[in-house]
């Protein structure tokens, strides 16, 4: 697989979500996966891309992402993951979330951190509904949300969190282990030889709850004089704490060898933290060997067993947290210690990694088979067809979407390509629009067609490139230009094929207001285009304003109406049994009486086309499911052959879907 990891935190960063996502990329990495953290930070390393970010006011060890939709979608469509994971809810994540529900990207986010407790701790606790309400919304949009321990699985699924699992922690037994012991770093600290030291680990900021590791620090050497304290970490209180408690010694940011020799030194661990979504340092402690003090809850809850190989206390007791800190000093030298270390000896990484890349699959699996690369689409072949009807591509216009009708027609092979009108748009071209390379493409893939497959094309003229008027009918080699063309069907059956501007009267009788409605068109087709930009941003899917237009506005709707029953009673009059046509931009396959109305849609909006199958049958295809129905059959390990689409989802009922 290839999966994105998005974060604001990471290596070098010391804290339990940066460690925790080291040890996620590190093990999928070892099993074969291509993995790449996009992350907030200055310096970077092989595999890992740097977002724009600023420090926390008054807490610069934290830097928060800024939202990058727009780069991390140009990434994505380069270079596809197959899942990412979303470990902080920060504008950098939601912009993720975001970009990758566009994209049509599984996404799991991770539940790392109990933003919405932390509002007490900084004395903003009346916004912890507001600050759980925004958590919610933005994990749903998630096909999974991994969390640390039962408890949280069961208290995120309580506030009405969706599709929630568990996502355990390990600890590296061989980092953390008694051995490290160093009676020189000891000494440093004033303990000597057969008096304890207790220890705190982790950030030195509010939400950690050190006052009340102080005021234990403070009862227990009340208890035990010759008790050393120790604090390794910092954060924005580390100042004013130190100047209140000058018998503790203050360590600073430790990490790797020298923070597992740290633990090692020390004898108990105070873990007063009653907002952790797990506590990695509770396991890095018992894995040092020391007699850890901490709540009933997270890590605490699923690898103490009081007594045996730890002590805690009620969540939020503390009192009762502080009787647990001094029992501690009577049991330092005690066999609990080594009871803690034998009771984690098993909580490695292996089975986590394993967790998560399980996790990463399911949903990887679930949103089907993803958007093939250009290497792979070669793989697709091409469905053999006997006609192709395709309108209204608008070439000379930025609208066109020339790249998906240029894919589109990579794969099919057909006898006969009828292009029905305002393939080239004459009008915008005099209104100044420019001829792009791309729109060369598509000349040139026709081209292509006649020379190789030797297909006949048929060229029926439109009001947008009604500049071939004066020259019809002409040919040049396979190429025929014309008015209108009758198609016969395999089965007998005779098809009008006509652009169908003859039939609105604005077009046909008043060509300024044509023209004049014309440029209103592509104005709004602009606005569209930047609104949807705006919609991409904020993760919502394509809007077509021009489509609400026509379905609400009622004018509109009776012209519609109007110009399809035109046409039938026109075909019915030529004696055929159906019409193919364009013109509108409104695709529809509708039989009325005894006869078929085809329009074939647009390239602008629509990416339809009417295709007829070797066996005659015609149908109407949108691009984006023509192609997934050849992805489909790759993915399954078949061959696209003749009617491959034939029962899926590419006709009328997938239009109206």
């Amino acid at each position: 697989m290839r999966v994105d990891i998005i974060t604001d935190t990471y290596a070098p960063d010391i804290n339990g979500v940066a460690m925790t996502l080291g040890r996620l990329a590190h093990g999928l990495r070892e099993r074969g996966h291509l993995v790449h953290v996009v992350r907030t930070g200055e310096t970077k390393t092989a595999g890992e891309t740097l977002a724009a970010s600023i420090s926390l006011p008054g807490y610069k060890e934290v830097r928060v992402g800024l939202p990058g939709p727009f780069k991390l979608r140009k990434r994505w469509l380069k270079r596809r993951p197959d899942a990412i994971y979303v470990a902080t809810e920060s504008p950098l994540g939601i912009s993720a979330i975001k970009a990758a529900n566009l994209l049509g990207i599984p996404v799991a986010t991770g539940f790392h951190t109990n933003f919405h407790q932390y509002m007490e701790q900084y004395r903003l606790g009346g916004l912890q509904p507001a600050t759980m309400a925004w958590l919610r919304r933005v994990h749903r949009k998630a096909a999974v949300t991994l969390a640390p321990t039962p408890d949280v699985v069961a208290a995120l699924t309580e506030h009405g969190f969706e599709n929630v699992s568990l996502l355990g922690r390990g600890v590296d037994t061989k980092l953390f282990h008694p051995d490290r012991r160093d009676t020189n770093l000891r000494a440093s600290w004033g303990a000597r030889e057969g008096s304890p030291v207790a220890i705190v680990v982790g950030r030195v900021a509010p939400e950690k709850n050190l006052p009340l590791a102080m005021e234990c620090f403070r009862r227990m050497r009340e208890r035990m004089p010759d008790l050393q304290c120790v604090c390794v970490g910092d954060g924005p209180v580390k100042d004013a704490l130190k100047s209140k408690h000058p018998f503790v010694h203050w360590a600073g940011v430790r990490s790797g060898e020298d923070l597992a020799r740290h633990y090692a030194s020390a004898d108990i661990l105070l873990f007063p933290s009653e907002t952790e979504t797990f506590g990695n340092v509770l396991l890095e402690g018992m894995a040092s060997g020391l007699v850890t003090v901490s709540y009933d809850y997270a890590a605490s809850a699923r690898h103490v067993d009081h007594g045996r190989n730890g002590l805690k206390a009620q969540k939020g007791n503390s009192n009762e947290f502080c009787e647990m800190a001094g029992f501690a000093l009577t049991l330092w030298q005690d066999d609990l210690r080594a009871e803690a270390r034998r009771s984690v000896e098993e909580v490695g990484w292996d089975q986590v990694v394993e967790t998560f890349e399980a996790e990463l699959e399911r949903i990887s699996r679930a949103a089907g088979p993803k958007p093939l690369r250009r290497k792979e689409k070669r793989k697709l072949g091409k469905m053999e067809l006997r006609t192709v009807f395709l309108s209204d591509i608008h070439l000379g216009t930025a609208e066109s979407k020339v790249h998906e009708v240029v894919d589109f027609l990579q794969h099919v092979k057909c006898e006969k390509l009828v292009l029905n009108g305002d393939i080239i748009d004459g009008w915008a071209l005099k209104r100044g629009s420019k001829w792009r390379k791309r729109h060369s493409r598509f000349v040139r893939k026709v081209l292509k067609k006649t020379e190789r497959e030797n297909t006949r094309v048929v060229y029926c003229r439109g009001n947008h490139d009604d500049v071939l008027d004066r020259f019809l009918p002409l040919s040049f080699g396979a190429i025929e230009f014309v008015k209108e063309h009758l198609h016969t069907g395999v089965d007998g059956k005779r098809y009008l094929v006509v652009h169908g501007d003859g039939f609105d009267s604005v077009s046909t009788h008043h060509r300024w207001l044509a023209v004049l409605g014309a440029v209103g068109y592509d104005s709004m087709l602009v606005i569209n285009r930047w609104y949807n930009h705006w919609r991409a941003w904020r993760g919502k899917e394509y809007f077509s304003l021009s489509k609400k237009v026509k379905a609400k506005v009622k004018s509109a709707v009776s012209f519609v109406d109007n110009y399809e029953h035109q046409l039938q009673e026109y075909a019915r009059r030529r004696g055929c049994d159906g019409i193919i046509c364009g013109h509108i931009h409104t695709p529809e396959d509708r039989q009325v009486g005894g006869v078929r109305y085809l329009n074939s849609g647009d390239w602008v909006e629509s990416l339809t086309a009417i295709i007829e199958h070797l066996d005659g049958t015609m149908e109407l295809v949108r691009y984006e499911d023509f192609m997934a129905g050849l992805s489909q059959r790759l993915h399954d390990g078949e061959r696209p052959l003749n009617g491959a689409l034939r029962g899926a989802e590419t006709g009328p009922a997938a239009l109206s879907a």
